[in-house]
């Protein structure tokens, strides 16, 4: 005769509600506790009832901010793409960057079809609870490189920021500045990278007085041009690592009295809507980030139906020219 569940949960040092949780397969129990109330459960007698892996018609997406446009275009791109698979979208806006485990669990107790993160990495028992549930993640641009087994999708960093340098040399430009985003960030590291390689490709000489390692941001952006105007031989052109960091290096050029591009030319990276209607208009680098979305829900739907969708996904980047870029004044005719 089995043991009553209110034995296992007293040997197990649980609840009876989690040990009927484990016995039916819900994955809302914590990875350890699920292993003690199973191995518990089976040396009583018990048999674990495989859950029914039934879709529920919805995917769950994080952003940490909505406020601007990079956030909004990804989560635009989702919902189209989850609209034309039949599914809906839960979306949770959480200013936590790096803890998303809480969203995660949530997810799983109220029953979804895949997770899609944007930007963070969920911690190691959350995604051993995600598999365990059979819930694919999915993860957009994430902060760090993600762990192996982790769907993710990006744009092709690196070779965005190589085109931005490359299109100043082009000009003619040597003295170019960069102005980066977090260095603890990929995105940010691959685009220095770009920028650098791009620069020794080209045989210039890469000046640190001309890179400025800040956060993504107008405010970033404003106070990194300030300083840069301040060196002995100031840029003839500057590499924003956002569009956002571009329309403050304008703003503080301007400030100055000095002119785009005539006096010096900025470039920045994203091509967010205002891009095109700034003034000037901005030149940049146009990331696919509704195609972003749109891949990244794809691979959950792949993921889902039993296929083996790629793990990382790299989207291509875009040169957009506008008119914040020229030749430097030297060289204009």
């Amino acid at each position: 005769m089995a043991v009553h569940l209110d034995l296992i949960a007293a040997e197990a040092g649980v609840s009876v509600p989690t040990v009927s949780k484990v016995l039916n397969s819900r994955p809302d129990v914590a990875v350890r506790t699920r292993e003690r109330v199973t191995a518990v459960l089976e040396r009583h007698g018990y048999a674990i009832r495989t859950r029914a892996n039934s879709d529920t018609g919805f995917l769950h997406v994080r952003v940490v901010d909505l406020d601007g446009a990079w956030s909004e275009a990804v989560v635009r791109g989702a919902v189209e793409a989850a609209r034309a698979h039949g599914k809906d979208v839960v979306l949770t806006v959480d200013p936590a960057p790096d803890d998303c485990d809480g969203w995660v669990r949530h997810a799983l107790s109220r029953g979804t079809d895949g997770l899609l993160s944007v930007v963070a990495v969920p911690g190691e028992e959350a995604r051993r609870a995600l598999a365990d549930a059979g819930v694919p993640l999915v993860v957009v641009d994430p902060l760090h490189q993600v762990p192996e087994g982790t769907l993710s999708v990006a744009a092709t960093n690196f070779k965005g920021a190589f085109d931005a340098a490359q299109h100043l040399l082009s000009q003619g430009h040597r003295r170019i500045a960069t102005i980066t985003g977090p260095i603890d960030q990929d995105n940010a590291i691959a685009r220095l990278a770009g920028f650098q390689a791009a620069m020794l490709q080209a045989g210039v000489a890469v000046d640190d007085d001309l890179i400025i390692r800040a956060q993504y941001g107008v405010d970033q952006g404003y106070e990194a041009t300030r300083l840069l105007l301040t060196r002995t031989t100031p840029p003839t052109a500057i590499f924003g690592a956002s569009d956002d960091t571009a329309f403050g290096a304008i703003h503080a050029l301007r400030e100055q009295g000095l002119r785009v591009p005539d006096d010096i030319s900025v470039i920045g990276f994203d091509d967010l809507a205002p891009a095109g209607w700034a003034d000037p208009p901005l030149t940049t680098i146009r990331q696919p980030l509704a195609q972003m979305g749109s891949a990244a829900v794809d691979a959950l739907v792949q993921s889902r139906l039993g296929r083996a969708p790629a793990a990382h996904t790299e989207l291509s980047t875009t040169l957009v020219v506008r008119s914040s870029t020229a030749a430097p004044a030297g060289l204009q005719s």
